[in-house]
């Protein structure tokens, strides 16, 4: 492998990771909204970050692939860990901010996995099961009609 191949990977990783987490911080507005967890909104997530990531991000199907999947665990963990945010927000008054400064990422972690359950990682692997697919999925070829 080049260096040039190596750099080219890494930025891809670092893309998809990126993308994982604006789609946790996007996925949380419906959820604070709406005041109840939204598991299955792993779906459409999973959905989305595939299409954005084997358009945008990289076009080789199997890297593809696990980048997508990457990404849709990523937004997964990391709405919960804004949920358990919030909740401490919404509990002592401090800002969202100062909530996660005062509590760290160690407690936000322990948090959002105390506060999941069974049928959300079941939502969870089954949006990376979407993702990985839609990525594996042959994109539609746009046909030039004559003018």
């Amino acid at each position: 492998m080049t260096v040039r191949q190596i750099l080219g990977e890494g930025f891809a990783l670092f893309c998809a990771v990126m993308l994982g987490l604006a789609a946790g911080a996007v996925w949380l507005l419906p959820v604070v909204f709406l005041r109840r967890p939204l598991p299955w909104l792993a779906l459409p997530a999973g959905w989305l970050l595939a299409l954005a990531i084997r358009q945008w991000v990289h076009g080789h199907r199997w890297n593809a692939a696990l980048l997508a999947g990457l990404a849709t665990l990523v937004a997964n963990a990391y709405v919960r860990v804004l949920t358990a945010a919030t909740d401490i927000s919404s509990m002592t008054g401090y800002s969202l901010i100062d909530a996660m400064r005062t509590a760290g990422w160690s407690m936000l972690l322990d948090l959002a996995r105390i506060g999941s359950s069974a049928l959300d990682v079941a939502w969870a692997v089954a949006g990376v099961v979407v993702a990985v697919l839609v990525t594996l999925r042959a994109p539609r070829r746009r046909s030039r009609t004559a003018r």
